[in-house]
């Protein structure tokens, strides 16, 4: 993630000199106007594309940071959710237990407060004697059972009470990842639409016309190398269905953090259209690029996703004829643009 630039305030101390230095200069000193702070040079449309397109870059890899942390959050919440329910399964079953050795106790205290082995030794009865031994031996072994039942209960709801505390411990620490990430998004953004607003409308007309060209520009590079040479557009069936809910979506708007239907982020897009197929796969880019089977770029079939940039920040859907529809930024919406048109990582394939 790339760091924060942080404004430097510089504090200018002017010394007067007054050893030997007349009152008639030492006011003339103090009249003299500030030296003018030299003004900046004024910067180029396309040094104005490239900060944005940083900005933009940098807002979607905390993007990324944002979703892993809210993937981890929800697993956290459901995990404490099961435990919970564990616990109170435990304590119905303690309950259920005290209650059992609480009638065997009661049953001993009907008897005179004699336990069965006594009873059974003071008899006269042949008969009675060979029975309650065998009552007696039963008697014994539930007794023992109920009490291991109830020494491992306890032990397994300690285990659940611990499990609670420390996913409770990650739900929070992964709550704080969010906050920041969403944070410096925020700020990422901010920043790229002042750089754009401060624009003349003819500008980012200009603007747009030189992202453009820089995609196309790029994206003929890419095919210039041969790289399609010899990729078939055959697919299986369910990177047919992928392909084809991915580029059901093109027009609606990227929005961080979305999933559809209304709008996505680049890897809510690619999640949603393999999910639609039946095939999970995981919510970011770079956990995508991290687990998913990668191919050779030779062998690539739509369905397929496209990596992007060196920190694994974008992604976008290979749907054939050396292009992708992805999700590209805040401002713009779902789009097939050129599979070449920005730095490539690599393929992987769910």
């Amino acid at each position: 993630m790339n760091r924060r630039r942080h404004a430097i305030t510089t504090v200018t101390v002017v010394c007067a000199l007054t050893v030997l230095a007349s009152p008639v200069l030492t006011l003339q000193a103090a009249a003299a106007p500030a030296p003018p702070a030299p003004s900046q040079p004024k910067k180029t449309l396309e040094e104005v594309r490239k900060e944005i397109d940083g900005l933009y870059r940098q807002a979607a890899a905390a993007t990324d940071a944002y979703n892993l942390a809210e993937e981890k959050a929800d697993e956290q919440s459901d995990e404490i959710v099961k435990l919970a329910r564990m616990i109170v399964a435990g304590n119905e079953k303690i309950d259920d237990l005290k209650a059992r050795a609480g009638a065997a106790a009661r049953a001993q205290y009907r008897n005179g407060g004699l336990p069965d082995g006594a009873q059974f030794v003071l008899t006269d009865d042949p008969q009675l004697f060979l029975d309650t031994a065998g009552r007696l031996k039963e008697g014994q072994k539930a007794t023992r059972d109920l009490l291991g039942e109830m020494t491992r209960t306890q032990g397994e709801l300690t285990t659940y009470a611990k499990d609670a505390s420390v996913n409770w411990t990650k739900l929070e620490a992964n709550r704080v990842k969010q906050a920041k990430a969403k944070k410096e998004i925020n700020d990422k953004i901010a920043a790229a639409k002042k750089l754009e607003s401060d624009l003349a409308a003819e500008e980012r007309e200009r603007l747009l016309r030189l992202e453009q060209q820089e995609q196309y520009r790029a994206q003929t590079a890419w095919v210039g190398t041969g790289v399609l040479k010899g990729l078939s557009d055959a697919t299986t069936p369910e990177g047919k269905r992928a392909v084809e809910f991915a580029t059901a979506q093109i027009g609606k708007p990227y929005v961080w953090g979305a999933e559809g239907p209304r709008s996505y982020d680049c890897s809510g897009l690619t999640q949603s259209a393999w999910g639609s197929a039946g095939r999970p796969i995981p919510r970011t880019s770079q956990e995508q690029w991290r687990l998913l089977p990668h191919v050779d770029i030779k062998d690539m079939r739509p369905g397929d996703l496209i990596v992007y940039f060196k920190d694994a920040s974008h992604i976008g859907m290979y749907v054939g004829n050396g292009a992708i529809v992805h999700a590209p930024r805040p401002g713009r919406n779902v789009t097939i643009t050129g599979a070449g048109s920005m730095e490539i990582l690599g393929v992987v394939r769910p």
